[in-house]
């Protein structure tokens, strides 16, 4: 019945990273004991903090619809968390408030892109970026990297992607998938290039800012002449365990903030009330009270790496951030593993899905079809275990 259906959901990818997610949970219901390592989403329980400011939140009836843009006591707790964290000053009027992170890109898509707009994606990216851009009308033009440069790119690729179409570029750093995380004087590199370019706006997610084993996070909208184009992107997801609970935000030069209120006003309205009371609890606290979680993904990141270094034809970076390892195994294309061939990343992570059961996802959906996306947001017995099963499987 497909032919019923519009053009624009035919040609839409469905998430890599949901489907994994969804296969997972299909053979676990068939009796399969499946490790999931697909899906970014942290395994501890939210702070009990933030759990009592929601409880406050019901018991002072905040059921009636919200404002379309945020609470104004919540974007003022996003002012100040972006001024203590990022040295950014957005005064509320700058502010957006979404059901998610995700919804915060789709409103900048849909209100700055038009049809035949490029948008610069630095490869490997977030998996719905270049949906995302689509669905707007946009071109996702894809700049690729590698494990050599830390999958990072350089002012000399983001020079030479630049055309007379270029509207956009987006990027996250800490990055979904790799784990990298662009230094400030990269991202001064990056400036310098996009400065003789005044009309290319800057999509920052930084939504993993805070999950970050190096010292200290740069903003590129705190660099020289990057301010009034960048729209920053940020979320609660990550950092406080609150990826049920859809709260992410925008800070933004007024007009891009005025203009996605608009959007978001027909389309959902105001984010969910209570989330929203829980969320200035979660940003009022210091960074300090999500330490542990901080601590506890290094260790983890630490204990994957050395494991994986053990598996001949696994080729691993040093991830600086978010909790992602994102291993090349080009090496095992062409290669016949328990009778079946390895074509691609794709056949790779479907063959670890089957016979290691494993769940992954393939770099083909992140823009780079030499790896595999293996998140280590899972308990250490798990990481072992699965380490274990890959290990045996090739």
């Amino acid at each position: 019945m497909n032919k019923y259906l519009s053009d624009r959901i035919n040609n839409m990818s469905t998430s890599a990273t949901l489907a994994m997610a969804a296969k997972a949970r299909e053979l676990r219901n068939e009796g399969k004991d499946i490790i999931g390592l697909s899906l970014g989403e942290p395994d501890f329980n939210i702070p009990d903090f933030i759990k009592e400011a929601a409880k406050e939140a019901i018991d002072q009836n905040y059921s009636s619809y919200s404002p379309v843009d945020g609470y104004a006591d919540l974007k003022n707790a996003i002012s100040k968390k972006f001024k203590r964290d990022n040295a950014l000053e957005y005064s509320a009027s700058q502010i957006v408030v979404s059901t998610g992170a995700k919804q915060s890109l789709a409103n900048v898509a849909m209100v700055l892109l038009n049809p035949g707009d490029e948008v610069i994606l630095p490869a490997p990216y977030w998996v719905s970026y270049s949906d995302i851009v689509k669905l707007a009308g946009g071109i996702p033009v894809e700049v690729p990297t590698d494990i050599a440069s830390d999958f990072k790119i350089t002012p000399d690729q983001l020079r030479n992607a630049i055309s007379p179409k270029t509207k956009m570029i987006w990027y996250s750093s800490p990055c979904n998938p790799s784990g990298s995380v662009y230094s400030r004087e990269e991202l001064e590199g990056l400036a310098a290039v996009l400065r003789d370019h005044p009309d290319i706006f800057v999509v920052s997610d930084e939504i993993y800012e805070h999950i970050n084993f190096r010292s200290g996070h740069t903003s590129i909208a705190g660099i020289d002449g990057m301010y009034e184009r960048t729209i920053t992107v940020n979320g609660v997801s990550k950092a406080f365990a609150m990826t049920g609970w859809r709260i992410g935000y925008i800070g933004a030069p007024e007009w891009i903030a005025r203009a996605c209120t608009k959007f978001q006003g027909q389309i959902t309205s105001g984010a969910n009330a209570i989330a929203q009371r829980a969320t200035i609890a979660a940003l009022e606290a210091p960074v300090s009270s999500i330490q542990f979680m901080i601590d506890e993904f290094r260790k983890r990141r630490d204990l994957i790496l050395e494991l994986l270094s053990e598996i001949d034809g696994f080729r691993v970076n040093v991830p600086e951030g978010a909790f992602y390892v994102f291993p090349d195994i080009s090496s095992f294309f062409g290669k016949e593993l328990r009778g079946k061939t390895v074509k691609d990343a794709s056949d790779f992570a479907l063959y670890l899905l089957e016979e290691a059961n494993v769940a992954t996802v393939t770099g083909a959906a992140f823009g780079n079809p030499n790896c595999i996306r293996i998140s280590y947001a899972a308990s250490e017995k798990e990481i072992r275990e699965a380490v274990r099963r890959i290990s045996e499987a090739v």
